[in-house]
C-alpha cells in the first residue's frame, strides 16, 4: 500500500506506508528561500531535504575555481541523501534556485531508515540517476545544449515559463564565464527560444528551447519515472 499522491514530495509519496513511517516522526516543514545555500562543500551533512516545491541546484567545485551543476533537485528528489555513502564531509554545495518548501529530517534519522528499508534504498536510486546523467551531460554536450536543458528542467520543476534566474546563476550552473552566458542568451533570444530577460527573470519558449536542448532532459524524465514507479513488492 502506497501513500496518497497528495504528499508533496514524490520520493516520499512513492514509499510504502510502513517505510514512510520510519521517516515521518522526524520530518518537519521548512521554507526554501531563493539563493539560500542549504549545504556547503566541506561541511558535514546535518539534514536531508525533500522539496515539495521550488528547485535546488547541486554544485561541484572544479579545479579552476568555477562551479558546475550536477543535478537540479525538486519534488521528485532529495538533497543530502548521498551522505549515506559515508561519514565524510559534503562534496557538493546545494543552492536554492527557485523558492519553495521542503520536508526536512536529521541526516542520522534518514541513515537509520535507509539501513532498515529496502524501499528507501530503491527510491534512493532516483538521486544517483540524476547525478549520473548530469555528469555525462556536462562531459559530452555543448554548452548551449546544456543551457537549454537546464532552463527546461527548471521550467519542469516550477511549472512556469518565467524562470527565477540571473546570468550569474547560469554561469555557476554551467561552469562557464559570464561573457559566455551573455553570448548564449543573445543567440537564444535571436531564435525566439528566450522571449525576454528582466532583472532576475528569464522568460522562455518551451518548444523552441527544446529544439536546442540535448536529449538528457527526456532521458532523465524516463529514468526517474521508471525508478519512482517501480514495483517494490
Amino acid at each position: 500500500m502506497t501513500l496518497p499522491s497528495g504528499i508533496g514530495n514524490r520520493l516520499l509519496a512513492a514509499l510504502p506506508a510502513a517505510d514512510f513511517d520510519l521517516l515521518a516522526p522526524e520530518l518537519d516543514m521548512v521554507a526554501l528561500d531563493r539563493d539560500a545555500v542549504v549545504s556547503r562543500a566541506g561541511d558535514q551533512t546535518e539534514h536531508v531535504l525533500f522539496p515539495h516545491s521550488g528547485a535546488i541546484s547541486v554544485m561541484i567545485d572544479v579545479a579552476n575555481g568555477q562551479t558546475v551543476a550536477s543535478a537540479a533537485i525538486a519534488r521528485e528528489g532529495a538533497v543530502g541523501t548521498l551522505s549515506v555513502l559515508g561519514p565524510s564531509p559534503v562534496a557538493v554545495t546545494a543552492i536554492v534556485r527557485a523558492a519553495g518548501t521542503a520536508s526536512r529530517i536529521p541526516a542520522s534519522r534518514f541513515h537509520a531508515a535507509f539501513s532498515r528499508s529496502h524501499a528507501v534504498q530503491i527510491r534512493f536510486k532516483a538521486m544517483l540517476i540524476q547525478f549520473q546523467i548530469g555528469g555525462a551531460c556536462n562531459a559530452l554536450h555543448p554548452v548551449q545544449a546544456r543551457m537549454a536543458r537546464w532552463l527546461l528542467q527548471l521550467r519542469d520543476r516550477i511549472d512556469d515559463d518565467v524562470l527565477p534566474l540571473t546570468q550569474e546563476a547560469l554561469s555557476q550552473i554551467l561552469g562557464v564565464r559570464r561573457p559566455t552566458v551573455t553570448l548564449l542568451m543573445r543567440n537564444l533570444r535571436a531564435s525566439g527560444a528566450i522571449r525576454s530577460e528582466r532583472r532576475g527573470e528569464i522568460e522562455i519558449d518551451q518548444s523552441r528551447l527544446a529544439a536546442v536542448a540535448c536529449e538528457c532532459r527526456d532521458t532523465l524524465r524516463l529514468e526517474l519515472e521508471e525508478t519512482l514507479s517501480a514495483n517494490l513488492a
